[in-house]
């Protein structure tokens, strides 16, 4: 399927606008290789808290530092950039504030609940850094009304030396924390950076042992020259075979291809899954 363009004069014209309101996207700071194709169809997924990440990750674009202050009033300047983009569905994403009490998740509440106020209708998915895996952290954020709850993954356990500020076990038990609140749950990995056949396949058993409902599958792409370097770079063939053996461990969604992004077709992961276990897709 061929995908749809977006001019630059159209891409300058939604920078200028998150700009503006001083508001960030992933798409943008992440440099997300679908970033044309997203804006196209006028979605996208916003980074709150900041641009600048506490944490250091090997395979990460994003700014690293001391993050700036929480802006008060980006729970509202999302809601009016929301509104003006006519959108039904969106993912909040944020930076990881280690150096918040909470981090963070009181600010995630509140965005949630602002968005849910100023537009009832809209469709929330979260994708959160991992709160320290501190049970009280989460319950803040867990105590809103949204649809989907995601949290990265990223790679398989061998490989979080990319990631030492965070732990394999306690990313699953976030996400199997959150799927015992009765959340509707995502995670997604990537795909390059020198894992083994076997190491996946045990991570789709570990995947499905806590009952996550959505997989994404993507191509590691290195974002910058101080990032770390790509180990193999899959075939489309291979990511389909990835995509069938994360379906047979009984995994309901799994979206696998080279340009796969977590939040790459939210929605539609998130309709088809509604669809599959029976319940009436709201639009």
């Amino acid at each position: 399927m061929e995908k749809k363009r977006i001019s630059l004069a159209e891409l300058d014209e939604l920078k200028n606008q998150f700009k503006h309101n001083g508001l960030h996207t992933v798409c943008q700071s992440a440099k997300c290789p679908n970033i044309g194709e997203c804006f196209k169809n006028k979605t996208a997924t916003f980074m709150i808290l900041g641009d600048i990440c506490s944490r250091n990750c090997a395979f990460c674009a994003t700014q690293h530092g001391t993050p700036l202050p929480i802006d008060l009033q980006e729970p509202q300047k999302l809601a009016d950039t929301i509104k003006k983009l006519k959108l039904n569905y969106v993912v909040i994403t944020s930076v990881t504030r280690d150096d918040l009490d909470d981090c963070g998740a009181t600010h995630f509440k509140t965005v949630v609940n602002t968005l849910k106020k100023e537009i009832p209708h809209l469709k929330i998915e979260l994708l959160v850094p991992d709160f320290k895996g501190i049970t009280e952290n989460l319950d803040i954020v867990l105590s809103t009304k949204f649809e989907v709850f995601g949290h990265n993954i990223e790679t398989v356990p061998s490989l979080y030396k990319f990631r030492k500020q965070a732990d394999y076990g306690r990313s699953l038990k976030v996400l199997e924390y959150a799927k015992k609140k009765g959340f509707i749950t995502k995670t997604g990995i990537m795909l390059g950076l020198g894992e083994s056949k076997e190491e996946l396949l045990k991570l789709f058993d570990d995947i499905k042992k806590i009952n996550c409902d959505i997989l994404t599958v993507g191509q590691y792409i290195k974002p910058q020259k101080n990032n770390v370097d790509i180990i193999k770079e899959y075939s489309q063939e291979e990511f389909d075979y990835f995509k069938q053996k994360a379906m047979e461990t009984g995994i309901k969604i799994c979206i696998s291809g080279r340009y796969i992004r977590s939040s790459y077709f939210a929605d539609k992961s998130y309709n088809n899954l509604q669809n599959k276990i029976g319940l009436k897709v709201l639009m």
